[in-house]
């Protein structure tokens, strides 16, 4: 019994100073169990080699324990911005007094010019406060079905299972519909900058009306009265006008971001498994909101020589599970460094003479082109990543590498 709680101890250790060796290399082991087979890894020992069996498991445990971190990373419809919470009622206009002059009837006028755009601002209010209540509405509606469908993953499931692809399209309708909210906000905006403009010359005709001829006392009061109507329903209309802005841009940013993770999620439902948030969502939250370091040219492929690779992936057997692990190890990296890049190497084994070489350095192009795609539905920018291909005599299977810059 103690000897057995002593080997569960030490498995235990064991365990953990693997997971801290990651955190300070980098560096993820090869997805079959296997050491790699460049020329790069030669300072790690030789391990035996195992049937398809006991690489199945150690895939499939491999791929639990990517699941627990993935589960604790912020998945899509979690960080949506607050909505601004002020109401914009427009204080009234003070009736006056006719004075019978040419500046008295003027002041009639303007007045009620004031009373439609003051109505004009109540209405904008009342849009906008629909609009703030049907994007609250909207968008619990979609983090409920995203919360479904990271519930299922994150216990496990079967590859495009079909339920969970209808509720992927449900949370796609729904993200629609905040789209669609976003551009009612944004027309809304548009109608507030024109009374924005409105209330300018409103302005403008008051102050010009001071120095109009034929005014009686009574005019000169009425008018200051209105001045400060005018002036305060000015502001008004532009604290309305700011705070529209800065929703609909909040959330704008929102549901681009959301676009991107929707893409993710549609990535782990085809294959079963959680991720979690965008790969360069996950970058630009770690760069604070800068540009993440986007690049819009591909970098130039790098020689791996003497460089440790940071994802191994052997394809000896049929449909190997390596998304979960790659984004893992990819995601580790961006929350560090949220600019880096990345070499992509397509590794053919050199057996069977040159023809059976051509043929394993297509596979294996075609296999990287693979991981690419994988990497770029997880969220990594191609723009991110240099792909080349090499041969290696020691390889015994087609291999993709991915090593950090």
């Amino acid at each position: 019994m103690i000897l057995s709680k002593f080997r569960f101890l030490v498995l235990g250790m064991t365990f953990t100073v693997a997971a801290c060796g990651f955190a300070e290399e980098s560096l993820w082991p090869t997805l079959t169990g296997q050491e790699p087979s460049s020329s790069s890894a030669q300072s790690a020992p030789p391990q035996p080699a195992k049937n398809a069996a006991q690489s199945s498991a150690q895939a499939s445990a491999q791929a639990g324990s990517t699941q627990t971190n993935a589960a604790r990373a912020p998945g899509p419809g979690g960080n949506q911005p607050r909505l601004g919470n002020s109401n914009f009622t427009p204080s009234g206009v003070t009736p006056g007094q006719q004075t019978g002059t040419v500046v008295g009837k003027k002041i009639i006028s303007l007045r009620e010019e004031l009373k439609r755009l003051q109505t004009a601002v109540s209405k904008q209010n009342m849009q906008l406060q629909r609009a703030r209540a049907k994007i609250v509405q909207d968008s619990r509606r979609y983090h409920a079905s995203v919360a479904s469908i990271n519930s299922r993953l994150q216990i496990g499931t079967t590859p495009g299972n079909p339920i969970l692809v209808r509720q992927y399209n449900s949370a796609q309708a729904d993200l629609d519909r905040l789209s669609g909210d976003l551009a009612q906000m944004n027309g809304l905006s548009t109608a507030i900058s024109g009374d924005s403009t409105m209330s300018s010359f409103l302005s403008e005709s008051v102050k010009a009306t001071f120095s109009i001829s034929g005014a009686v006392d009574e005019d000169h009061r009425q008018l200051a009265i209105l001045e400060d109507e005018v002036n305060r329903t000015v502001i008004l209309i532009e604290r309305l006008h700011k705070e529209v802005v800065e929703d609909v841009r909040r959330q704008s940013n929102y549901v681009a971001t959301e676009r991107s993770n929707l893409n993710l999620l549609a990535s782990g439902i085809r294959s079963g498994e959680i991720y979690g948030a965008s790969l360069v969502n996950q970058a630009m939250v770690a760069s604070a909101g800068g540009a993440g370091g986007l690049r819009s040219i591909p970098p130039r492929p790098r020689s791996t020589v003497g460089r440790r690779p940071l994802v191994v992936i052997r394809f000896d057997r049929p449909n190997v599970p390596y998304q979960q692990a790659l984004y893992t190890a990819v995601s580790r990296v961006l929350e560090r460094r949220p600019n880096a890049t990345f070499d992509l190497v397509a590794v053919a084994p050199s057996l069977g003479g040159k023809a059976r070489t051509a043929l394993n350095k297509t596979k294996s192009r075609r296999f990287a082109e693979g991981v690419l795609r994988a990497l770029v539905e997880m969220g990594l920018p191609p723009s991110r990543i240099a792909m080349s291909t090499k041969v290696n005599g020691g390889a015994r299977a087609n291999e993709v590498h991915l090593y950090l810059r």
